[in-house]
């Protein structure tokens, strides 16, 4: 059974290996680094991140292998194939990577415990059980101090090349062990409504939190770094991009040579002052030591545009369907990549494609001489529409052809 597995997967990295030194994949990983090197490329790359729809797409009573460490692998490859069937540009990599292994003191952290309540049916909303409940609870803070694990790591991946390496070289990939994004960390440990409090009535508590978080993050950092274990992150759907900053030659890689990736979603209601006071002064530390930055998500940055054009390394500006897409094209014109968000709801619930291709159109007549990308994420659910994805993505590539 294991063997029959085992081949399984083997039939599936091949299928992989394929599509990788296919020429549309070449043409795929051209059209991302022509547009995120602010070159003019064939026409906009259009991509989608099913997230929650995965779970439609493939389920999980879909996936054949039992072996829990086979069947992680299954659906990862799975996923690049249907990604492929679907056929927008995810490229595909010629290779098999492995997470390098970091322990990480305090095992939870930040020194408490992050807990939520679940929802009270499936596909329901969880809410914040922050540990930051009194004052005295930031006491219980500490900063997380991470440790490279070279036995643990080095048994993955002869366990990976065992398997997969003559048909997709596995690779090591290390990069920051904590996300920059910081207002989620914030949300987490001390709720979101009460976060939302202490900026105007307890504004040194955010401070003492938001400092922490930022010290926390770097010190991480610099402790991976100089393991000389870093790898690129210039590869996948929206960041596939020429290598970054200098080249390192024979040394080690460093920040300069990564993309980092934030935003500020659990702050999209608050002034740009406040945001600006309280998350990006505490962001920029962390984001300026990277090569390129993108900042945004799901959030209205309508009226935070200069603060986020202030940070001199932004590559990509994230305009989600709640930010003033023309006012997003009148300040950052040429000078940075405009990422186009979709909204998902209005993606899968219409019942007409006609709408979906009339507003693909609109916005990118608009965006005609910018950089763009076409970017569809944060799905939870098809609606109904099975092939949803497989239209509203060839609508967004004849949309982005017509208006290159």
């Amino acid at each position: 059974m294991l063997q029959a597995e085992r081949d399984y997967v083997r039939e599936l990295a091949r299928q992989v290996a394929q599509i990788a030194a296919s020429p549309e994949n070449a043409a795929i990983c051209q059209r991302w680094r022509d547009v995120n090197a602010l070159r003019k490329p064939d026409r906009a790359p259009v991509w989608c991140r099913p997230v929650g729809a995965w779970a439609e797409i493939l389920p999980e009573e879909s996936l054949r292998c039992q072996d829990p460490w086979l069947r992680g692998i299954e659906r990862e490859l799975r996923m690049i194939l249907i990604k492929h069937e679907i056929g927008d540009d995810s490229p595909v990599d010629a290779f098999y990577t492995v997470p390098a292994v970091f322990s990480c003191d305090p095992p939870n952290v930040w020194g408490v415990e992050i807990r939520h309540i679940p929802p009270s049916r499936p596909g329901g909303a969880w809410t914040y059980d922050p540990p930051l409940k009194t004052e005295a609870d930031f006491d219980r803070l500490r900063l997380p101090s991470y440790t490279y694990q070279e036995a643990a790591t080095q048994e993955r991946l002869e366990q990976a090349h065992e398997l997969l390496g003559d048909l997709l070289p596995v690779r090591l990939s290390c990069g920051p062990p904590l996300h920059s994004i910081l207002c989620v960390w914030a949300a987490e440990l001390r709720g979101l409504s009460e976060l939302m409090l202490d900026m105007a009535v307890a504004p040194e508590l955010v401070h003492r939190l938001m400092a922490h978080l930022r010290d926390g993050v770097l010190q991480s950092m610099r402790q991976v770094e100089a393991t000389g274990l870093l790898t690129p992150n210039n590869i996948g759907g929206m960041f596939c991009s020429d290598p970054v900053g200098p080249d390192p030659g024979d040394g080690p890689l460093t920040y300069r040579n990564l993309w980092v990736a934030t935003n500020s979603q659990e702050f999209d209601q608050v002034s740009p002052a406040m945001w600006e006071e309280f998350l990006l002064a505490y962001q920029r530390p962390i984001i300026e030591q990277f090569g390129l930055a993108a900042y945004g998500c799901c959030e209205n940055l309508t009226h935070k545009i200069d603060g986020v054009l202030s940070l001199p390394n932004l590559r990509i500006f994230v305009c989600s369907a709640w930010t003033d897409l023309d006012r997003v094209i009148e300040r950052v014109g040429t000078r940075h990549v405009i990422m186009w968000r979709q909204k998902a709801s209005a993606v899968v619930f219409p019942d007409d494609p006609a709408v979906l291709q009339r507003d693909l159109e609109d916005g990118l007549r608009r965006l005609q001489g910018c950089y763009v990308q076409v970017v569809l994420r944060e799905l939870q659910t098809l609606a109904g529409h099975p092939d949803r994805l497989h239209v509203w993505t060839r609508l967004a590539i004849d949309a982005a052809a017509k208006y290159a």
